[in-house]
């Protein structure tokens, strides 16, 4: 618990160091952008559901969901393995196709100090690749809960509500010490399941489904 306050009081003080934006970041803060479009029957449980807790959305219930052109993402990722790149190819290939303004931070020398960057920056949505940053964000998420974050094949044990995440069989890395899933699979994350856990994941976001799990299979 130490340990965690004390890395969270020095976020805080670089992201005061940092001020209201970087270089390569936009201007300040807004309020969320509205989706286009709205989710098919499905895509969203009966009732609310509760934090934390994991959702299995209907197959493409998600596709008639799109964001606004312009819509501000920093993907934040680290490592060059085949999950990881596979997930990146994902976002760049939702950005392009959507029209969305991403920003890449390679976050592989410093995973807090990445994170710190990408919120620096003032984007819409964090994107987050790659299994190793999942401890770090469960510190940096939980002291800023006015920035979203979407983590993609992974997801922290206790995220608070600004974290949406996206797995499925073959993923599941949730840090903390509990390592890999009994049934992770490198092999799982395709091109195609990446694809549409990005565009699932964004959706949910959008329409204010955020703070849960989507469960892909």
């Amino acid at each position: 618990m130490t340990r965690r306050m004390t890395a969270a009081a020095m976020l805080a003080a670089a992201l005061m160091l940092t001020g209201c934006s970087t270089a390569s970041g936009w201007e300040a803060m807004r309020a969320a952008p509205a989706p286009i479009g709205s989710p098919a029957a499905g895509f969203a449980p009966a009732t609310p559901p509760a934090p934390e807790s994991t959702h299995s959305p209907a197959p493409g219930s998600w596709d008639d969901v799109k964001a606004p052109a312009g819509y501000r993402v920093v993907l934040l990722t680290v490592g060059d393995d085949a999950p990881t790149t596979t997930l990146v190819d994902a976002v760049q290939g939702w950005a392009a196709e959507t029209g969305a303004d991403l920003r890449v931070v390679h976050a592989d020398a410093d995973m807090i100090d990445g994170a710190v960057e990408a919120m620096g920056m003032n984007p819409d949505l964090i994107i987050s690749a790659g299994d190793a940053l999942v401890d770090p964000l469960a510190t940096v998420t939980a002291n800023h809960l006015d920035r979203q974050f979407l983590i993609v094949g992974a997801e922290l044990a206790e995220p608070t509500e600004n974290v949406t995440a996206v797995d499925w069989t073959g993923a599941a890395y949730r840090g903390e010490g509990l390592g890999t899933a009994s049934a992770y699979d490198p092999a799982s994350f395709t091109p195609e399941r990446a694809a549409a856990a990005v565009r699932a994941g964004v959706a949910s976001v959008l329409t204010g489904q955020r703070g849960i799990v989507l469960w892909m299979d």
